[in-house]
C-alpha cells in the first residue's frame, strides 16, 4: 500500500510539472525561452547510469532555454524516472540556488553509478541478509 501512495505521488508531481512547463512556454517574452519552444523528449535516467552523462545530454536538448536556469531546474524532473525521481522529489528545491548546485547534489547521490563498478564475481556472490528487508537488500545491492 506504501508503495501505491508513492507512485501516486510521483504521478501527481509530474503531472504538476508538465502543467507548469506549459504555463512556462506561453508566458509571452518567455524570459530567454524560444518563441514556439517545445520541450524535446528526453533520455531517462533512472538512477543506474553515468549522472555526468545524463546531465550532458539533459544539457544538449535544451538548447532553446538558453541560459536559464530557472526552467531547465524545472524541467529536469522530466528526464528522471524510477530511483531518481523518488531522489528529485524528496528533496526541497530551494535548497538550489542554482543548476551548477543541483547538478553537484545529482552527480553526488549517482556517483555510486561511475565509482564501484562491481565485477561479476561479487555480483554473483552478493546474498540477502536474514535480518534484511527486500528494500535493504535491494539498496546494498545496488551501492
Amino acid at each position: 500500500m506504501r508503495y501505491i501512495w508513492k507512485d501516486l505521488l510521483i504521478r501527481n508531481k509530474a503531472e504538476e510539472l508538465k502543467k507548469l512547463t506549459g504555463r512556462v512556454q506561453n508566458v509571452e517574452g518567455g524570459k530567454g525561452v524560444e518563441e514556439g519552444y517545445k520541450p524535446p523528449n528526453f533520455e531517462m535516467f533512472d538512477g543506474t547510469g553515468d549522472p555526468k552523462v545524463h546531465l550532458r545530454t539533459y544539457c544538449n536538448k535544451l538548447v532553446g532555454v538558453g541560459k536559464n536556469e530557472q526552467i531547465r531546474m524545472k524541467m529536469f524532473m522530466q528526464s528522471l524516472i524510477g530511483d531518481a525521481l523518488s531522489w528529485y522529489i524528496s528533496q526541497n528545491p530551494k535548497k538550489w540556488v542554482n543548476w551548477m548546485s543541483m547538478a553537484s547534489d545529482f552527480i553526488d547521490i549517482f556517483r555510486f553509478n561511475i565509482e564501484n563498478a562491481p565485477d561479476v564475481f561479487y555480483i554473483q556472490n552478493l546474498k540477502k541478509k536474514l535480518t534484511e528487508t527486500l528494500r535493504e537488500y535491494a539498496t546494498r545491492w545496488r551501492s
